[in-house]
């Protein structure tokens, strides 16, 4: 490591190198940034470095934030993990039984891997899940279950807002306003290595066909435990091990996918909810959490049992449930409004009533 300097021109160049001591930045990225500082020292005496010291200091800000070295402990628990499945997801048992074994196959290669060096390369060539299936299934909800499951952090990347790949990857630190790609800042989030990282959206990556082909390839490079090891984000220069974090996949489709990505991603459909399972999905599942949300209790609204089947189908077939959600937010918030306003103790919907509660389509 470079030797303390106490000669700096400003107290600002102190205070950055302080900084950088500091932290946990590995050592060859220190002496990088402290070669930046040693030259921006050397602007200073000519009394030209204002616009440098700005983004070095914006960078050294970033990189400081960066969690080298921390990890969220693993503890995976089938038993656990079957409970928090059931308990955030109704049906679907099918799916909720892809997503045990894969984690049952998981916490055996972990428990391996010290034993036999087979295992790490096995447990490397692990498949990434991509969940597919229509808006409002449920997808990042179970992707949030599983992160649960494994106690770790969730974070969730929007690709579909997407315009560039250096949205992912970040841009280089001296050009104006430069920052790092949402992979870094979502470590950066959650102060962790190693989280649950939800790619969502994947296929409505821009329809660009060059900047597709360009996104796949990035894509490739995150998810592939071969390439991820030496992830280098354009803003940060130094290269990142993205293998401890876990990535999850979601779309509606996987038509744009390319063949190099569909290799490593292990697809699980996701099937649209019956009239059935929404009902007590509704009751039983958003209810309650809805009825928090507004500040009511649950003795203060009542549905009818014969009400139900209105509400899941006030409009025709929905194959997820945020039509039903955004029903039920409607008929709180006015059950609310006549309570706070008209002094009623309790609100009944009935078959008879229910449209004056339905939010304004």
């Amino acid at each position: 490591m470079a030797e303390k300097k106490e000669n700096y021109t400003f107290k600002e160049l102190i205070e950055l190198d302080n900084k950088v001591r500091g932290s946990n930045i590995p050592e060859l990225l220190k002496d990088s940034i402290f070669n930046m500082l040693d030259r921006l020292n050397r602007m200073a005496k000519f009394g030209n470095y204002t616009q440098d010291f700005e983004y070095i200091q914006n960078y050294i800000n970033w990189v400081i934030n960066v969690p080298w070295g921390k990890f969220k402990k693993e503890e995976l628990d089938i038993t656990k993990a079957k409970n928090i499945l059931d308990s955030n997801h109704y049906g679907l048992e099918q799916v909720k039984m892809r997503v045990l074994e894969y984690l049952s196959t998981r916490l055996l290669l972990k428990e391996k891997v010290k034993k036999d060096n087979i295992y790490q390369k096995a447990l490397k060539k692990s498949p990434i899940l991509c969940m597919v299936g229509l808006q409002g299934v449920g997808k990042t909800t179970m992707a949030k279950s599983i992160a649960k499951a494994l106690g770790r952090p969730f974070v969730r990347i929007s690709m579909g807002a997407l315009g560039s790949t250096l949205e992912l990857r970040g841009r280089n630190k001296a050009m104006p306003g430069a920052e790092p790609g949402q992979l870094i800042k979502s470590l950066i989030r959650v102060k962790n290595m190693n989280p649950v990282i939800l790619l969502d959206e994947l296929d409505k990556v821009s329809g660009e066909t060059g900047l597709r082909s360009d996104m796949m390839a990035v894509l490739l490079e995150i998810l592939d435990p071969e390439q991820n090891t030496l992830f280098r984000d354009h803003y940060i220069d130094y290269p990142i091990d993205l293998s401890p974090v876990m990535f999850i996949v979601s779309a509606n489709s996987t038509g744009t996918f390319s063949a190099a990505l569909m290799d490593r991603l292990e697809i699980i459909k996701m099937p649209s909810y019956t009239d059935e399972e929404k009902l007590v999905i509704a009751r039983d599942y958003l209810l309650p959490k809805i009825i928090i949300q507004n500040g009511l209790e649950p003795n203060q609204i009542q549905f009818k049992k014969e009400v139900w089947p209105l509400l899941i189908r006030p409009l025709g077939f929905d194959s997820g449930i945020r039509s039903l959600k955004r029903i039920l937010d409607s008929v709180a918030r006015k059950a609310a409004y006549e309570i706070v306003t008209k002094r009623k103790n309790k609100i009944i919907i009935t078959p008879e009533n229910f449209k004056e509660y339905l939010p304004l389509f």
